[in-house]
């Protein structure tokens, strides 16, 4: 149904209806008054006859709107000039002075790419082709509003993805793309952005699925020779399957022990920058690398630069190697099928279950802090998965023990037997009382 509504930012009336099936808002330069109501209520009064007889003319009666070119001549076979003309006054609308969308995603895409990774330019190119600009194109950037972007990322939900349709991290990523760029006309053409209020689908947590450190013996005992070397070294770097298709010998510093993560192979091509600032890194080799890495300097050929080649002497293929030799090893082995990239959540398990510093753990696996850390492998850092408190009873213990052939009163000796009554009363105790070496000694007047 037709309706005449108020804009809630700048307080403008616009006219909202709907013509051959598409959902149209023109806006006037007419305040929010109860004469102005009047007179654009018998404008669109006005504009429904003509619709309903099929002579509506939109170019006509929104001169320089958007839209005008999309719908053309009068619906019926009615020239313009035999249209009927309007009993009411044409009221004053703004023209848009806004760019086309097509051609500020463009403008967007040029002033942004040069700071992008070729995969995330592909990637951003690849969705406003076959995305975006089709559907937003040929409307100005300052006409989609809220309901325009809701009415989209249903459509695109509906789309045919791999497993059914798309899931909702492959739509928030599409909204990310149109939320960037309507937030960036917002800001330049000092317009209420589109997407506010607008938040992003819920996605579904995924855990972690590390190996453990049998199940890794066992992959190395029954791969392929000649990709023994390469998985050794992935489980445990933790290296990201980009960083480690992509090592070149001159990255390898075997003096100092060091990997050295500068490139990543991406596309089947090296790229000389890695995917955040802090993953370009130095690794510390341990015995088990190392060896592996001297195993492959041993067979090497001069002329191929990378560390793990393929047979024709090109850098492994990322889909290649999971097809034919992971999947497979995996279900010969009888494992639950996982991504190669389990191998990197499998060296940073093993190495929070030795008990290594978490900063240092943080670093060898290029994260920038110990948050990602502790949020994805918590359940595998041993203090949090044994049971609680059994540190803070030792405490208790040591420091409210009786001395040695001695008791001392109210003294406990064993705190593991304690009722929470009798807890609170000797930690009272231990933060009130201080050991006698600990008093002070009363200083003698002088």
């Amino acid at each position: 149904m037709a309706k005449v509504r108020a804009r809630p930012d700048t307080g403008m009336l616009y006219l909202d209806f709907f013509y051959r099936g598409v959902r149209c808002r023109e806006q006037t330069a007419l305040k929010d008054t109860a004469e102005n109501r009047r007179r654009v209520q018998a404008l669109l009064k006005h504009i429904e006859k003509d619709i309903a007889q099929g002579s509506f003319d939109y170019a006509a009666t929104f001169p320089g709107s958007s839209r005008a070119p999309q719908f053309g001549a009068p619906h019926v076979g009615q020239s313009a000039a035999a249209a009927p003309k309007a009993s009411v006054p044409p009221m004053p609308v703004v023209r848009s002075t806004t760019p086309l969308f097509s051609d500020f995603a463009e403008l967007w895409y040029l002033e942004l790419s040069p700071q992008w990774r070729s995969r995330h330019r592909a990637c951003v190119r690849e969705d406003l082709d076959k995305l975006l600009i089709p559907v937003f194109g040929a409307r100005a950037v300052g006409d989609i509003g809220k309901a325009e972007v809701l009415a989209f990322r249903a459509e695109v939900a509906k789309r045919k993805g791999r497993k059914g349709t798309l899931g909702n991290a492959r739509i928030n990523k599409i909204m990310c793309f149109l939320r960037q760029i309507l937030n960036e006309a917002a800001d330049r053409f000092d317009m209420v952005p589109a997407f506010r209020g607008v938040k992003p689908l819920k996605q579904k947590k995924t855990d972690v699925q590390p190996f453990s450190l049998a199940e890794v013996n066992r992959i190395l005992d029954t791969v392929r020779v000649d990709y023994r070397n390469y998985l050794v070294t992935r489980f445990f770097t933790g290296m990201r399957s980009g960083e480690i298709n992509g090592l070149k010998w001159k990255y390898v510093d075997l003096e100092r022990n060091l990997i050295l993560v500068r490139e990543t192979l991406v596309d089947g091509e090296s790229e000389d920058d890695a995917k955040t600032q802090s993953s370009v890194r130095d690794i510390p080799m341990q015995p088990m690398v190392r060896e592996a890495i001297e195993a492959q300097w041993q067979r090497r050929d001069p002329n191929v630069p990378w560390v793990f080649s393929t047979r024709a002497g090109g850098p492994i293929d990322g889909h290649n190697f999971t097809n034919r030799i992971w999947y497979p090893l995996l279900r010969y082995l009888q494992l639950e099928m996982r991504r190669p990239y389990q191998t990197r959540h499998t060296a940073a398990t093993l190495m929070l279950a030795a008990g290594e510093n978490p900063e240092w753990i943080a670093h060898t696996l290029g994260h920038s802090n110990t948050d990602m850390l502790f949020r994805v492998y918590s359940r595998f850092v041993p203090n949090l998965t044994r049971q609680d408190g059994q540190a803070f009873a030792g405490l208790l213990n040591s420091r409210l023990a009786p001395a040695k052939g001695a008791q001392k009163p109210g003294a406990l000796r064993d705190i593991d037997g304690m009722s929470p009554d009798q807890l609170r009363e000797a930690l009272a105790k231990l933060l009130i009382e201080k050991p006698d070496q600990e008093k002070e000694v009363p200083r003698e007047d002088t």
